[in-house]
């Protein structure tokens, strides 16, 4: 898997530090789909909540990536958007189209998503779809140097061109039902130098499910918890704690989590013979949400989007594309 250029572009974006551009969301009206923009005009303040930036001192080149960003990155910006509404993925809902000028392909993040087959017909792999792929890839251009593909991808397993793209996600997989040839595949992936995030399931049933299919996957590897001094909680933003993100619905219903039993939120991983996680698996919470929908809820979007579902995504996507 030739990922070397991608590194190489990574590093060479340490010279420069990482944009401190805050969620300013100034639309240009010369692109198309302006219908799913929500306007919430708020005063620029700086985060507040339990994200918090890592120690100045910095040693390694992981160290530096982490030492650029302040909370005054995520201040709130007078336009947000998303929401469940609709599933083109020619409907940008607003978000703002930008070219990567003279930049390699290879060496260019994409959001790839997965697409898979479930139990009892029922397809929850589009889930949030375009709305988080988007609203993700668009924040991480905008306050990170890592170059971002605006549109990102949907790919099986099985599909040739995985081997190009160094980050997976699969959402919803607690009815996921992989063929033998999806688990060859996702093991040669990941045991290559891929990398696989799973989000947005709930449940002692549903983590039996995906356990069980990540079994079929790793039969020798264990499925470990992450501790929170973990690089994934520090390496760009420095989070105080795992969080446990409801769905803006829960949120509007009252409720701080999806069921009764995911009242703890965990975030696990299996990791490779030298110790790189493979996979970043959030169990009991949905940052997909907290992407997907920044711009239905201001109250969400101040207590679950900002302080945790941005920052801890931009830490997993950078721990990716750094390891």
């Amino acid at each position: 898997m030739r990922w070397n250029s991608v590194f190489a572009i990574l590093l060479f974006a340490l010279c420069f530090g990482f944009a401190a551009l805050a969620f300013q969301m100034q639309s240009d009206p010369s692109q198309p789909g302006r219908s799913g923009i929500s306007e919430k005009t708020a005063t620029a303040s700086s985060l507040t909540y339990e994200a918090s930036t890592t120690n100045d001192t910095a040693d390694s080149a992981d160290d530096q990536l982490a030492a650029k960003p302040s909370p005054q990155d995520f201040q709130r910006g007078s336009r947000r958007w998303g929401g469940r509404r609709r599933r083109d993925p020619n409907d940008r809902g607003g978000v703002p189209l930008w070219k990567n000028e003279a930049a390699d392909p290879g060496d260019v993040f994409t959001f790839v998503r997965i697409q898979y087959n479930s139990y009892r017909g029922r397809y929850r792999w589009n889930t949030d779809y375009p709305d988080a792929d988007l609203n993700l890839s668009y924040r991480l251009q905008q306050l990170t140097s890592i170059k971002t593909d605006p549109n990102g991808k949907i790919l099986r397993l099985t599909d040739e061109d995985l081997f190009k793209y160094p980050f997976i996600y699969i959402i919803e997989p607690g009815g996921m039902a992989l063929s033998e040839d999806e688990v060859v595949a996702l093991r040669s992936y990941l045991e290559r130098g891929g990398f696989l995030m799973v989000d947005d399931f709930w449940g002692e049933a549903e983590w039996d499910n995906f356990a069980g299919e990540l079994k079929r996957v790793f039969p020798n590897r264990p499925i470990e918890d992450i501790p929170l001094e973990h690089e994934i909680f520090n390496i760009v933003y420095k989070l105080k704690k795992k969080p446990l993100i409801p769905s803006v619905h829960a949120y509007q219903s009252g409720n701080w989590t999806e069921r009764w039993d995911a009242q703890e939120p965990h975030y696990r991983c299996v990791k490779d013979d030298s110790g790189r996680l493979m996979t970043v698996i959030c169990h009991n919470t949905d940052l997909g949400d907290g992407w997907e929908q920044e711009g239905t809820d201001s109250g969400y979007f101040e207590a679950y989007s900002e302080p945790y579902a941005y920052p801890l995504g931009i830490n997993i996507v950078t721990y990716a594309m750094t390891h």
